[in-house]
């Protein structure tokens, strides 16, 4: 008597992911998590990364895979060029640092490679930037995060539906003009004040991997990555991806 025939499904690979100026992989774990392949770069050492990683200058990088062809092995692009420039958020930062307008906007030079690829992509800013078309804005809120840390995303060659703000629960813990305050969000950024020790900015992230505070102070959650990369996936490429 013949066996019947073992019929296994066959599961499609997961389309592959560019996570330029990754930094430690706050939005790379989060397209893991919908369901991409990632490769990383930054121009720092980043041994925390959890994904394979290019050290080095993330446009440079971008330019030579768009010339060598080997653009090609990627389904989609994800940049977050440093924020410092022109942003409304580190003006008291860049001041008292002596940094005043040195910082170099790296935005528009992104997006320039960005097309050049014909990959759909998102450019990722903080509020403050006018630099990028605020497709979505993201908050800690509407994934019930301990932070607010607003993002704006610039979808490049796809759309999705905007998700509705939620109103925030309270106030960001901290001292404000020598006044402390308590609420339900710490400050996902700078030290003093009031602000986070490191277990409680990783928990208030949903970062688990890197304990690094400047690297999860420059992160963003993988929740908003996540949702993005399934937002994506169901719109444009209704993947069967593996687990």
């Amino acid at each position: 008597m013949t066996q019947p025939t073992d019929i296994r499904r066959v599961r499609a690979p997961r389309p592959r992911l560019l996570d330029l100026f990754s930094c430690a992989g706050g939005a790379a774990v989060g397209y893991h998590r919908a369901g991409f392949a990632v490769d990383g770069c930054d121009i720092a050492h980043r041994p925390n990364y959890p994904f394979p990683y290019h050290r080095g200058d993330a446009l440079a990088h971008l330019a030579h895979l768009i010339e060598s062809g080997e653009i090609s092995q990627y389904a989609f692009v994800h940049a977050s060029p440093p924020c410092q420039h022109g942003c409304a958020l580190t003006v008291g930062t860049n001041t008292s640092q002596g940094w005043g307008g040195t910082h170099i906007d790296l935005v528009a030079p992104t997006r320039a490679l960005l097309d050049r690829t014909g990959l759909p992509y998102v450019i990722e800013q903080p509020n403050g930037r006018a630099e990028i078309r605020k497709d979505l804005t993201l908050c800690g809120e509407m994934f019930g995060l301990g932070v607010i840390r607003h993002r704006n995303f610039e979808l490049g060659g796809w759309s999705t539906a905007r998700p509705a703000h939620i109103a925030h629960r309270g106030r960001v813990r901290g001292y404000r003009h020598g006044r402390f305050y308590d609420g339900p969000y710490v400050a996902a950024y700078g030290n003093g004040g009031g602000k986070p020790s490191v277990p409680e900015l990783q928990a208030a992230m949903g970062i688990d991997w890197t304990n690094v505070r400047e690297e999860l102070t420059e992160a963003i959650p993988p929740a908003y990555s996540e949702f993005i990369g399934r937002a994506y996936l169901a719109a444009v490429a209704p993947l069967e991806v593996a687990a």
